[in-house]
């Protein structure tokens, strides 16, 4: 697993191609991401809209975007991040839904917010990201949150094996283990018992899920 980061710096001069993904089960959302579309083209920029849920169309359009808007809730929010995430590209979180942890603006501050954010008057909060490879396949996954290797539907303990650096460090039994990230440090990983790190912490939390017989704290 590897560590990505959003772009460092806030190049307001080139916010000029902006991303519009929206939840697809929110009337509200598409709604508002038309909206905000039209109001981009007063301010002189172009923008692309398509559902959080068709990443692989998402992909697509995001090389060259400059920002993404993110219109739903958290979890709109994490798959924007996996869009976003090969290509560098900021995320501003609108919320539409419920608890919005990760979200920055509300539905009725975009509209005020967004002359000023193109405009330069903005900042960026970076964030860990996880990249989980299977052997069994081609390909990676990136995770803002965490990666979970767990039982699946048959209750039974599994052992799984952990390696830093190519240096052993245990075998779990248990129901799983969670690797997150400091923003995933207060969703599935706090369930099972872990701590809350810092959002822009660079940590990695190993937590395992009911461990028997085997190392049970948080590391």
């Amino acid at each position: 697993m590897t560590f990505l980061t959003f772009r460092s710096m806030l190049e307001a001069a080139l916010m000029k191609k902006i991303g519009i993904l929206f939840h697809p089960k929110i009337p509200a959302a598409e709604a508002l991401a038309r909206d905000l579309a039209k109001s981009l083209a007063r301010l002189e920029a172009s923008a692309w809209l398509c559902s959080a849920w068709d990443e692989g169309e998402a992909k697509e359009k995001a090389p060259g975007t400059d920002l993404i808007l993110s219109i739903g809730g958290d979890g709109t929010m994490l798959r924007a991040a996996r869009v976003a995430a090969p290509f560098s590209i900021p995320i501003l979180g609108i919320n539409l839904g419920h608890l919005g942890f990760m979200i920055e603006l509300t539905a009725e501050e975009v509209r005020d917010k967004m002359p000023h954010l193109l405009a330069g008057e903005g900042w960026l909060d970076e964030r860990a990201m996880l990249e989980a490879r299977l052997l069994s396949r081609e390909g990676s996954f990136h995770a803002l949150n965490d990666v979970v290797v767990a039982r699946g539907g048959r209750a039974r303990v599994i052992r799984v094996q952990v390696t830093i650096d190519g240096e052993p460090l245990t075998v779990y039994k248990s129901d799983g283990v969670i690797v997150a990230t400091a923003t995933g440090s207060t969703g599935y990983s706090l369930a099972a018992g872990g701590p809350i790190l810092h959002p822009r912490a660079k940590e990695l939390l190993l937590t395992p899920i009911s461990a028997h017989l085997s190392l049970a704290t948080p590391l």
